[in-house]
């Protein structure tokens, strides 16, 4: 398996980051939160993961479909690669489109929304099972003929432009306004104020929405989020939410036809229905849900998400050289670490257990990165990291038990 381009900008992904920060700060504009920021991505961690397990059965039907392909499309013409990048951002238009459109995609898409920030974090923040629906709207791509290889490789630039436009410090640019999907663009798609939901959802291009009618200008700052806020830190119940409330609809539904319309209906029309739309569908007097941890653990929780994020990253970029052991006690590790970031800073009264059992887990997972890893410096710092974040979770103990607060009754999910 080759290494993914996404997997490969990582590190530019935390470097831009890290810049936006800087900026932010001397802007005085208060742009991150780390409770926000670590939950967006480890949603990113658990997509990414999920990811490498299953590209290979997504990117299988766009192999098969080529094999039916209805012309030989060169690669090495330019012409073709212009073809195919208007492609591919059209259908992804129409992807994106659907995914706030139809609430079986919007169940997969609503993770990217959920966050009430603007910033390069929640740009990561993303389903893990989106991919599964948008590998579909991309099969015609394969059936008029072009090559798998350059398919991927202009996904992925589809993909990467979109990171840098969510961000709050760039203002309106100009003429590009009128072709490219800029941040003031895409800061209106992540809007929850009425005239804002459900606009905007090019890729790289914003033609296609001033084509098909779904362009809005961004005027006043928008509210971000979801119209029925998430309320919690917790990545897997995040991907699960939706679903979970589509079932219920569906389980209460009285025939079989009004159960399949549950997936089929638009997000609005289901809160309509559910008498949950309407002025206050923008929440502009609600306090965003800020449930964060005491600062000796936030600086504890930082370490070890640090630790996650380099694990996680490496996972990605040796998987083929990896045993099928070293690849399940880093995914183990990694999905029970961001599970117990979500419970501290929510200050879940199990949080102590939990980590202690990571802990003891991390040290074993360390063994069989050794035992599996023709690298072994990199279990060995993975290691040292770990001893480092163990420090200052023993220094951190204390203070959590002392001063977490009770939990509001709005996020016992």
């Amino acid at each position: 398996m080759e290494i993914s381009y996404i997997a490969l900008a990582i590190p530019a992904f935390f470097a831009l980051m890290g810049l936006e920060l800087l900026l932010a700060r001397r802007e005085g504009k208060p742009v991150y939160r780390l409770n926000d920021s670590i939950n967006d991505l480890s949603c990113g961690v658990l997509q990414q993961l999920l990811g490498v397990f299953t590209k290979t059965a997504v990117f299988g039907g766009y192999l098969l479909i080529y094999s039916f392909r209805a012309f030989e499309i060169p690669s090495a013409s330019i012409w073709a690669w212009a073809a195919l990048f208007l492609g591919v951002d059209f259908f992804y238009y129409w992807f994106h489109r659907t995914g706030h459109e139809m609430n079986l995609v919007w169940a997969t898409h609503v993770v990217h929304h959920q966050s009430e920030e603007m910033n390069l974090a929640v740009a990561l923040r993303q389903s893990s099972l989106q991919h599964l629906f948008s590998a579909l709207f991309y099969w015609p791509l394969a059936w008029i003929g072009f090559p798998p290889l350059m398919f991927l490789a202009v996904e992925s630039f589809n993909t990467l432009y979109q990171f840098w436009i969510h961000t709050r410090l760039i203002d309106k640019l100009g003429p590009l306004e009128w072709v490219l999907n800029t941040p003031s663009h895409h800061r209106v798609h992540h809007g929850c104020n009425p005239k804002y939901i459900d606009r905007n959802h090019g890729g790289t291009l914003i033609v296609w929405d001033r084509l098909f009618g779904t362009f809005q200008a961004e005027e006043e700052e928008p509210i971000y989020g979801i119209t029925k806020p998430l309320r919690s830190w917790n990545p897997f119940w995040a991907n699960v939410h939706y679903w979970v409330e589509l079932a219920e609809l569906a389980r209460a539904a009285p025939s079989r036809r009004e159960k399949l319309l549950v997936f089929l209906r638009s997000p609005e029309a289901t809160a309509r229905l559910r008498g949950e739309w309407g002025a206050e569908t923008a929440p502009a007097a609600v306090e965003k849900y800020d449930a964060r941890a005491p600062n000796a653990l936030r600086g504890y929780l930082l370490a070890q998400f640090t630790v996650v994020i380099v694990s996680s990253t490496l996972f990605l970029w040796y998987f083929d050289r990896l045993s099928i052991g070293a690849r399940a006690a880093l995914v183990v590790f990694a999905v029970w670490s961001v599970l117990n970031f979500g419970a501290a800073f929510e200050h879940r009264q199990w949080f102590l257990a939990a980590e202690l059992g990571r802990l003891i887990f991390a040290v074993a997972a360390v063994g069989v990165l050794n035992s599996g890893f023709s690298q072994s410096w990199i279990p060995t710092a993975a290691g040292g990291l770990l001893a480092l974040g163990s420090a200052l979770w023993l220094r951190s103990r204390a203070a959590f038990t002392a001063s977490a607060p009770a939990l509001q009754p709005e996020t016992q999910r």
